[in-house]
């Protein structure tokens, strides 16, 4: 029997502040089940067979981003409408484990899943400052059988971390396999860090976030790491665009507080970045976002990027897919999941006309903010 909750086409009433009556959405992730208090940070892709893995952390004492935290996947093969029951592919004791961001390799179909580790008593706080008893550190774990069994985690920290930065964290979200250009086949691995900046004013300390990139051209044997993005620049996500060939662009979380994401290119694959310049259009309330090239350009019809955040400039509230044609120069339609409380997210294309988003999904008060991680399938067409 299955214990999801199905919301069906034209049964969920907007006015309700729950979801939009246009999309089908799922409980993925429900707080309070199977062991765990909280779910949170959503990442999700579809692998060769056509299945969906949907990766999230599963927080047992509900105290924040630090804690007993495990690092969780469940399986759908229906396109988003059912799910498995969750599987833990790591924990250590009481520490922390988490920040999800994967990647398919799609030339060897293996599945490679970055995150992070730190002692379940630092804080963000105090690694940032470096007062804790320890730092944050950088892991990765690959599937060469679909996820169904997944290899031990193996630290990178030395190769992938500068010594002199504090906190570290891989996304959230995803990864991207570069499909065009000079560096075609590359894997790149969005991230977060922070560094010693004597004009910066970050957590109480000296400190400022930045964004940066690593990579692999040997499918993930080894992992490099590229470029970094300055000042005031957070969790973030990669995109390849449609020109030049070989172009990426990182969509960031931004903190120099002008209520919207900020972006940054590059030309070599991620080696070296742009400085980051503000997307006015995609408002933010300073939060983690999703971005996706769903279409290549073909002929006369244009490439399709999809971008998905809370839709505000004050609250997490107002989930909503945004749709450019221009390789994000603009961003005319949009779909609105939610109404009501919602925060991190992650998209996925489903067929040529279809996509998802795996997002978080809250409460009407502070207390609720994290109530459940839903999955949402919706058309193309329904973005107006």
């Amino acid at each position: 029997m299955r214990n999801l909750t199905i919301t069906l086409l034209g049964l969920i009433i907007m006015t309700s502040g729950i979801a939009n009556a246009a999309v089908e959405t799922t409980d993925v992730f429900v707080s309070g089940r199977d062991g765990y208090h909280t779910y949170r940070i959503p990442s999700i892709v579809r692998i060769a067979d056509g299945d969906l893995l949907a990766f999230a952390e599963g927080r047992k004492g509900g105290k924040g981003d630090a804690g007993d935290i495990d690092l969780l996947v469940k399986r759908s093969s229906d396109n988003g409408r059912t799910w498995s029951s969750a599987s833990v592919i790591w924990d250590d004791a009481g520490n922390t484990c988490g920040n999800p961001c994967a990647v398919v390799d799609g030339d060897t179909g293996v599945i490679w899943l970055f995150g992070t580790h730190n002692l379940g008593t630092d804080r963000e706080v105090d690694i940032i400052n470096k007062r804790a008893a320890s730092t944050r550190t950088v892991w990765v774990m690959h599937s060469r059988d679909g996820g169904r069994t997944w290899s031990k985690p193996v630290d990178l920290t030395s190769t992938l971390k500068n010594p002199s930065w504090g906190w570290y964290a891989t996304g959230p979200g995803v990864g991207i396999q570069i499909a065009r250009g000079p560096n075609k086949g590359r894997l790149v691995i969005p991230c977060v860090h922070s560094y010693d900046d004597p004009q910066g004013n970050l957590r109480g300390g000296p400190y400022e976030y930045g964004s940066h990139s690593i990579y692999s051209d040997d499918h993930g044997k080894t992992w490099k790491l590229g470029g970094v993005i300055h000042p005031k620049m957070n969790e973030c996500q990669v995109v390849e665009l449609a020109s030049p060939a070989g172009a990426i662009e990182m969509n960031m979380r931004s903190y120099f507080d002008n209520g919207c994401r900020a972006v940054a290119r590059s030309r070599d694959g991620g080696v070296t970045w742009t400085g980051p310049v503000d997307t006015p259009a995609l408002v933010e309330p300073r939060c983690q976002a999703s971005v996706l090239r769903h279409s290549w350009p073909k002929g006369k019809k244009p490439g399709v990027m999809l971008f998905s955040n809370p839709a505000s400039k004050t609250a997490r509230e107002n989930m909503t897919v945004r749709l450019s044609e221009d390789d994000g120069a603009t961003w005319p339609r949009s779909l609105a999941l939610q109404g009501a409380s919602a925060a991190y997210s992650c998209l996925v294309s489903l067929s040529n006309t279809e996509a998802g988003c795996l997002y978080e999904v809250g409460g009407k008060t502070r207390k609720q903010s994290y109530q459940r991680i839903v999955f949402a399938r919706f058309s193309l067409g329904d973005i107006k």
